[in-house]
């Protein structure tokens, strides 16, 4: 990926971060169609921990309506990924939120016609000088399925290292699987050139 900037700005209490590429703002009840459809994708369900699948009807707008409640209690911070030149869904990335231990927990899924572009990418490195610039955390974590080494490629291009294999760490459709573990922390090398984040309100 080339260079890039970011900006924040709060926009509703929940800032929105811009990338050379993206725009990753809060989630609006607008774009409940949109998350439907990606989600209904059987591929996105398999690969992610809670997305269920048949992905039930109404789902998305329900989901969606309990974002604000989530960011103003400091449970987590859940952001659309848009592409920059016309607003369009291509995915989600959020962090859950520790604030006694200064952690969270980083996830995200992108929509499969949008995949190998670079995207969760350039958004997970946004969304991980986010939280260490904006949010003040300490460290972040991620975990993928070991049968999904796409995802950990990602982690790991956003900076993220590889800590260790968790087995049979979780339940997937009766099935007990295996996770990979990354992780980041404040004061490692991060990809900083890559992002820049500047906050306040906008004007």
């Amino acid at each position: 990926m080339n260079e890039s900037s970011s900006t924040s700005t709060t926009v509703a209490g929940q800032p929105t971060i811009k990338t050379l590429r993206l725009i990753i703002r809060p989630f609006v009840s607008a774009d409940a169609d949109e998350v439907q459809r990606i989600c209904g994708d059987k591929e996105v369900a398999a690969n992610t921990r809670a997305v269920p699948y048949p992905y039930p009807a109404g789902a998305a707008k329900s989901w969606i309506a309990q974002h604000t409640g989530f960011w103003q209690t400091g449970r987590s911070a859940i952001f659309a990924v848009t592409l920059a030149e016309n607003d369009k869904v291509i995915g989600a990335i959020g962090l859950e939120l520790n604030s006694e231990d200064h952690r969270a927990e980083l996830g995200y899924w992108i929509d499969e016609d949008f995949r190998g572009q670079g995207f969760a990418t350039e958004s997970a490195i946004a969304i991980i000088e986010f939280g260490f610039a904006y949010l003040g955390l300490h460290r972040i974590s991620a975990h993928h399925l070991v049968r999904n080494p796409a995802s950990g490629k990602v982690m790991s291009n956003a900076g993220m290292q590889p800590e260790g294999k968790l087995r049979g760490h979780v339940r997937k459709w009766g099935v007990f699987e295996d996770v990979v573990v990354f992780g980041i922390v404040k004061t490692d090398q991060r990809k900083k050139p890559l992002v820049r984040i500047e906050t306040g309100a906008e004007t």
